[in-house]
Order: C-alpha cells, then sequence, then structure tokens
C-alpha cells in the first residue's frame, strides 16, 4: 500500500538516494552475529536479534557501543573506551569476512531497480541519478551491492565514514545533490527509519519511508511525505501515473 502524506512532485525529480541496511537488504542476521561474536570474544553474553537490529541505522560505531551497554547492563556513555576500541575492531573484521553470509536483497528490489533504470534510460525518459547513502561502513557497503547485483544501478554508494558527517547530518545528501546537479526539491531519500527521513528534512529533500525494514518503530515519528510497503512500490511511487 501507498500512503501519501505529501504529495512528491515525481516528475521533477532528478535524484534517487537509497538507504542500504532495512531498505534495499536484509543484514540483520549477518550484522547480529557479528556484534554477537564481538561479544562473545571480550566475555560478554550474546543478545537476541531484535535488539541488536534495533540499533541499525546510526553507524556501526553507535551499534556497538549500544551492545557492548546492553550486555553489559550499562550506559553507552559508561562503556570503557579500551574495550570499545578493541571490540569495535574486532566487529569491522568479522563482518567484513562474514558480510554476505545470510544477507540478501529484500524481494522487489532488484526488478524496482531494473524498472527505475529502465524509465530513465528510455526514449523521452526523466533524467535521473539514484545512489546509496548508508551510515554503515563504505568497504562492506560496496562489497555488500557488488555482490548482490546492485552496484551497477548506482552513480556512487557512499558510506558512513565517506563524509566528516553521518546521517541525520545532511553533508552525505547535500554532497550528491552538488555532484549531480539536483536541487533538494528534486532530490528523494529512501529510507526504513527516522534518520533517513530526518535525514531528507535537514537537506530539504522529499522522505519516502519504507515499512518493511528495521525502523518501523520510529519511522513515524518523524513522518515521511510518502509511505511504501514493499520495494516492489517504489516504481508506481516514484513515477507518474
Amino acid at each position: 500500500m501507498i500512503r501519501v502524506f505529501r504529495p512528491i512532485p515525481v516528475e521533477c525529480l532528478k535524484l534517487l538516494v537509497f538507504d542500504l541496511d532495512g531498505t534495499l537488504i536484509d543484514s540483520a542476521q549477518d550484522l547480529c552475529n557479528s556484534v554477537n561474536a564481538a561479544l562473545g570474544e571480550f566475555g560478554l553474553g550474546v543478545l537476541p536479534e531484535p535488539a541488536i537490529a534495533g540499533f541499525v541505522g546510526n553507524g556501526a560505531p553507535l551499534l556497538m557501543r549500544r551492545s557492548l551497554a546492553l550486555a553489559s547492563n550499562i550506559l553507552p556513555g559508561e562503556v570503557n573506551e579500551d574495550l570499545f576500541s578493541k571490540a569495535y575492531a574486532f566487529f569491522l573484521q568479522y563482518y567484513r569476512e562474514h558480510k554476505l553470509d545470510f544477507t540478501y536483497a529484500y524481494e522487489g528490489v532488484l526488478e524496482a531497480l531494473k524498472a527505475l533504470h529502465e524509465i530513465h534510460d528510455a526514449p523521452g525518459g526523466r533524467s535521473r541519478t539514484m545512489a546509496v547513502l548508508t551510515n554503515k561502513p563504505v568497504r562492506p557497503a560496496r562489497g555488500i551491492c557488488e555482490g548482490l547485483g546492485l552496484a551497477g544501478y548506482f552513480i556512487h554508494i557512499y558510506g558512513g565514514d565517506s563524509f566528516p558527517q553521518k546521517k541525520p547530518d545532511p553533508f552525505g545528501l547535500r554532497s550528491l545533490m552538488d555532484e549531480t546537479g539536483a536541487t533538494p526539491d528534486q532530490t528523494v531519500m529512501i529510507g526504513d527509519s527516522r534518520v533517513d527521513v530526518e535525514t531528507a528534512r535537514n537537506a530539504g529533500a522529499w522522505a519516502l519511508g519504507c515499512t518493511f525494514g528495521f525502523g518501523p518503530q520510529n519511522l513515524m515519528q518523524t513522518p515521511p511525505d510518502v509511505l511504501v510497503d514493499s520495494a516492489a512500490e517504489w516504481t508506481r511511487a516514484l513515477n507518474p501515473a
């Protein structure tokens, strides 16, 4: 189902920017396995997958810090910095080696990206560019997109370490606008959590929310302009009838 709260002028869109985790891909199992491997390495108990998945979206450092805090029954600010540094390094190395063990593209994602790409290439089609902006470190983000056959649809795949600030800071989204010559009114951010909606708002762009990802519990805290329940609905939501 497509729900419209504020109509996006889809005929004017030039830049479509996608979040990665919880939007294009379901990476929960590999992320949770990597976090729990790091916790186990340092003598801490494993956490349930829903608890870890709830921390996804604000970048890998905060994911690891919050997981350490929960496993230790303390506040994130109370986590020992030496422990955090070692656990985070272990997590990154483990995740780089296991990032595609269970991760997959959501149903309808490849078909939707192909359809949006074909509309762009068709005679008289609207000139549009697609990119990825995620808070995941850029190396595994690119590796996953390449491994799942997504990379070819995007002009850029940027991660949480590609810019000085992560989402919801608008730096990355504005950088993509500058690179592609798109204005905020010609740009839409597609994501599964309030982080993505706030990124769009902070950059003056449009926001399309996805209810099937990791962040549906907080997505409506900052309502997007349009809400969809599946990737298959992207094509219809982002193109005039």
